[in-house]
């Protein structure tokens, strides 16, 4: 009975196994994401080393993991004594190593300072100093490897000949644009947009039961890989696209039926779907005049 009412509501996906360049796009999507969040332990670990030995660091340094002078700090005088210890002379010799111009003497100045009023730890130092240092290695080789793999997304993107249409898009780059050919594999196979909305299980289904009838939510029947890249591309567009910023902003603030966030953003993830699968199919790029229909387009006019 179960299988018949899913066949029934076409609930279910014939296996797909993507083949020359999307097989290609796939994999490295998927080695791409297991290094990323391997990156992601380790800043965490540098972050829980810091925040005991070291937290007014971030008073200096806002984002210590991402700038070649903090980064050169922490791995030669990561913590308030050694900063003292070697002064203000010391300090500026070790930045300078990293970043020649920039960063200079008002840095060092307010390093040790800041060294001063620290309520770190100060014991257990030299093993702690050899296990960030452990800990910063890992984290140049993941950041490395990243960069190889968008290396060979890019090569790879290009190869389908949809790259020029898809990174014509303000807001889509390389890494959303290999992932979303990836994960969905050949475009042109699909008939309707909406075949790709129900692929990444964004499609609405409704919870109920007999005579009662509940709330309506996204069925998440799918790949949830490119359901979360959808996602974040949404996220992504909202914030560079002025055409989906403008269509976020009206889903949230309509008055009849706003939305929250994360449903606005759902819109937004399903209105791109429709828009690369119209390019693609059209072989057109990006106009933002061509975004919107005369619809939609007259109700944000008229918010």
């Amino acid at each position: 009975m179960t299988i018949a009412r899913l066949i029934k509501d076409g609930r279910y996906f014939e296996a797909y196994l993507p083949e020359g360049v999307y097989a290609e796009l796939r994999t490295l999507g998927n080695t791409r994401g297991g290094i990323k969040r391997a990156e992601n332990r380790v800043k965490n670990k540098i972050t829980a080393i810091l925040d005991e030995y070291f937290p007014e660091m971030y008073r200096v340094f806002k984002k210590p993991l991402q700038g070649k002078a903090s980064r050169q700090v922490l791995r030669d005088c990561p913590f308030p004594s050694q900063i003292l210890e070697i002064g203000e002379t010391g300090v500026l010799a070790i930045i300078r190593k990293a970043v020649k111009k920039g960063v200079g003497l008002k840095k060092a100045q307010l390093l040790i300072e800041t060294a001063k009023v620290s309520v770190g730890v100060d014991q257990g130092l030299t093993a702690t100093q050899l296990r960030l240092n452990l800990l910063l290695d890992d984290l140049d080789r993941h950041e490395a490897q990243v960069e190889r793999i968008e290396e060979q997304m890019a090569k790879a993107l290009n190869e389908t000949g949809y790259a020029d249409q898809l990174l014509s898009i303000k807001g889509v780059g390389v890494v959303t644009a290999a992932g979303f050919l990836g994960e969905v594999g050949d475009p042109m196979r699909f008939q309707d947009a909406r075949q790709i909305v129900r692929l990444a299980g964004l499609s609405l289904v409704e919870d109920s039961s007999g005579k009662s009838k509940g709330r309506t939510h996204i069925s998440k029947r799918g790949r949830p890989r490119l359901r979360s890249l959808l996602y974040t591309m949404a996220f992504s567009m909202v914030g560079s696209n002025p055409q989906m910023k403008q269509l976020y902003h009206y889903l949230k603030h309509r008055q009849d039926n706003p939305l929250r966030k994360k449903q606005a953003l759902i819109v937004i993830a399903k209105k791109m779907i429709t828009m690369i699968f119209s390019m693609l199919k059209h072989g057109t790029q990006y106009c933002p005049d061509k975004v919107f229909g005369a619809t939609r387009l007259s109700m944000l006019q008229a918010a």
